[in-house]
């Protein structure tokens, strides 16, 4: 038996801040090593944090990161232990995005990164290059004041691995991994039989299990142990890094970390036998042959033993059952985590959240309160980290600390209810039970007084007064006067949150958050500049289906049981007058449901598809319920809302990423914002289809029923003419 210690781990870095980043990495190769580890790996630029973007253009960036490595080099935190540590690097003019592999207080090697990320979410070729040489390693020389300090001049530098006196270990960093043909094949081919993959990557809804079957089909055909480290948290952007680092054996997982927690560091910990790495490598025909004649990748020499040889005190890790959340469960912890990440290094004392008593408002007042209850239950854990930063937000004094999420969640947490003389008694019930669950600060307010003086200004600047619909009014009367409601409410939210630690003697301020969803956003059905404009929004990437599901889910597993009566009322703004014979609902104002929205936000944004390539799916996913004709009708319904309310994106309150089809226009779906909202050529490519398709209705039911119907219902549901769209004022 070769037995090898390893530990791989999650760090909560923060883009910029070296000090807190330097403290995370050194704490957790002192836990490795406490273990016996022999070989620790971290994530892909832990020593910068991984969000800098256009901080990593700056050579300050560049030679912090150089300092802190040298600080970990002068101490013993390398001193018999493989260190992979991910930091930026330049050589001659280029930058690269590297992994520096340290073992006994010098470097052994620099691994830059030769596949980088650069869709979706990431743009590493902005601040990158690929490393290109992967026939050589080339000299590298050390910045001369680090190289003065450890007594080395010289680095191998690029595509290669280190050879041990007993094994034979490589990186490869994060995207590598997901490319047609990853490193891993052909190092495999040359003898590496531990892999080292340094990461980078956020949450997203479901997206779990398709990372660690990269992870286990990587090892699964050709053998080794792979171990993945990975961030965990926020470090000042949208992404929360969603950790499970973890190490796989031959296709086993035999160890993984939490994939949501407010820990600043874990360290995941695995007992090896390489021994069953070679075992099933000679026992594999295919892979024999194909060793026999590989491409040769260059190494480097330590001559030193790493593996302990058979020992029974020493117990090998066995494999495990790979621990899932479900996306309930993902809705509640992740953005929950990423809340009190923001919360805690932004300086605020709290959150403000305007609590409409509708779906929406009430999910973000549960993952708040799922908040407190992890806050509260990691210092229970003995976590003086979070225990520290709780006391310090929630201003307690003479030793006490949080022991109650909702005596904690009195203390940093508000909200309001702003109901006006559209609003129902519902409502305002619905608020105000959930908040006593959660234990919120909560406030009452009318604002029917700042509407009318509002109007009354208006009349005496113009001399009208406008009308709702239901009263005789027009479409523009109508939006006019539910945009002043909405605007009204995200003035006052942003007061109170401003004021509101004033009038109770306490610091800081109170973050506001936001409560639109992705599905709204997509449709542009909000206000520009209303609730849903605030400092940040944890749920704005969340479509409505997955939401009404989290509240069921809530209202059991998180104590809240209004929850349940809240996501059974249908969506409404309020923001019209209640008649007998007439009740506001939002998707009969969008003339679509949001099942659909859901429908066409994957298939505009996962799918690329345009107005034209979007009907043709739909009329095979509808076509076995709806004529070619009603889906031509939904589509370009769609796409005139969408483009007409683009602009709105450019505005979006920033929000916590969890969904491939989110609209958010900063970094993830860049698109114009000025469109000919007509579709002049594209609406009549589908008109010319459709006359086709009518020509043979029965030929395309047969061609076209193996499509399917909708997920969910085959798009059945509202399909009003919408007169105008209440929430889409500019």
């Amino acid at each position: 038996m070769r037995l090898l210690k390893v530990a791989t781990c999650n760090l909560n870095q923060w883009a910029m801040d070296f000090d807190c980043n330097l403290k995370h990495i050194k704490d957790s190769i002192t836990r490795a090593k406490e273990v016996g580890a022999v070989i620790r790996l971290g994530p892909e630029l832990e020593i910068t944090g991984y969000g800098c973007e256009d901080h990593f253009l700056e050579l300050d960036t560049v030679n912090h990161a150089w300092e802190c490595l040298k600080e970990i080099l002068l101490g013993d935190w390398t001193d018999g232990i493989l260190c992979s540590i991910g930091m930026p690097i330049i050589r001659g003019s280029e930058r690269y995005n590297c992994q520096v592999l340290c073992f006994n207080r010098k470097i052994v090697m620099i691994r830059p990164k030769m596949w980088l990320a650069n869709d979706g979410n990431y743009r590493e070729l902005r601040w990158f290059t690929t490393w290109k040489q992967k026939d050589q390693l080339v000299e590298f020389q050390i910045p001369p004041e680090i190289s003065e300090a450890l007594s080395q001049n010289l680095v191998p530098f690029g595509y290669g691995y280190i050879q041990f006196l007993d094994t034979a270990v490589a990186a490869e960093i994060c995207e590598e991994l997901f490319t047609p043909n990853p490193p891993h094949t052909e190092l495999a081919l040359n003898g590496v039989e531990v892999f080292l993959n340094a990461s980078g990557s956020h949450h997203q809804l479901r997206k779990l299990d398709l990372r660690l079957r990269a992870f286990i089909g990587a090892t699964y055909t050709r053998g080794g142990v792979y171990m993945y480290s990975n961030h965990q948290g926020c470090d000042g952007a949208r992404l929360y890094y969603d950790g499970c680092s973890c190490v796989v054996v031959n296709g086993e997982v035999v160890a993984q970390g939490s994939q949501f927690s407010l820990k600043d560091v874990e360290v995941v910990v695995a007992q090896v036998d390489l021994d069953a790495v070679a075992s099933l490598r000679g026992s594999i025909s295919s892979f024999q042959e194909q060793a026999s004649c590989k491409t040769k990748v260059s190494s480097v020499t330590v001559p030193y033993n790493i593996c302990k040889p058979f020992n029974l005190k020493m117990l090998l890790s066995s494999p495990q059952k790979i621990m899932y959340h479900s996306p309930e469960e993902e809705i509640a912890f992740g953005p929950g985590c990423w809340l009190w990440d923001y919360l805690r290094r932004s300086g605020a004392s709290g959150f403000l959240l305007p609590l409409s008593g509708g779906a929406d408002s009430s999910c973000v007042a549960a993952i708040v309160g799922c908040m407190c209850q992890l806050v509260v239950k990691e210092i229970a854990n003995g976590d003086e980290q979070v225990k520290a930063d709780a006391m310090r937000i929630g201003n307690y004094t003479d030793g006490k600390f949080p022991t109650d999420s909702k005596e904690f969640a009195k203390r940093i947490f508000y909200t309001v209810y702003m109901g006006s003389e559209n609003s129902s008694e519902a409502t305002k019930t619905r608020a105000k039970v959930l908040a006593d669950e959660i234990g919120s600060w909560h406030l009452d307010v009318c604002i029917d007084g700042v509407v009318s003086s509002l109007l009354s200004l208006f009349q005496t600047v113009t001399g009208k007064r406008p009308r709702y619909k239901v009263d005789g009014g027009s479409n523009v009367e109508n939006l006019g006067l539910q945009n002043i409601q909405a605007r009204i409410r995200m003035v006052l939210a942003f007061m109170l949150a401003s004021l509101l630690p004033w009038v109770h003697n306490k610091k800081g301020f109170y973050l506001v958050l936001g409560s639109s969803n992705v599905d709204e956003a997509l449709r542009g059905y909000l206000t520009k500049y209303d609730c849903s404009a605030a400092d940040i929004n944890p749920i704005g990437s969340i479509s409505k289906q997955d939401l009404r599901t989290f509240l069921r889910w809530a209202a059991n597993h998180l104590g809240y049981s209004s929850l349940a009566e809240i996501e059974a009322a249908p969506p409404t703004a309020e923001l019209e007058p209640i008649r007998s014979n007439y009740s506001q609902l939002d998707e009969v104002d969008m003339g679509m449901t949001y099942e659909e929205l859901s429908v066409y936000g994957r298939l505009r944004k996962i799918f690329r598809c345009g107005p034209v390539s979007m009907f043709k799916n739909l009329c095979y996913k509808w076509g076995a319920t709806l004529t070619p004709s009603e889906v031509a009708d939904k589509v370009k319904h769609f796409f005139k809302y969408y483009s007409i309310n683009r602009h709105k994106m450019t505005v979006l309150t920033p929000s916590y990423h969890a969904e491939s089809y989110s609209p958010e226009d900063n970094r993830f779906d860049l698109r114009q914002f000025l469109y000919n909202a007509r579709w002049p050529y594209q609406f009549r490519k589908m008109d010319e289809l459709v006359q086709e398709m009518n020509g043979d209705r029965v030929a395309f039911m047969e061609t076209g029923e193996d499509g399917g119907t909708a997920a969910g219902g085959g798009g059945m549901g509202v399909v009003a003419a919408a007169s105008g769209n209440p929430k889409a004022g500019f």
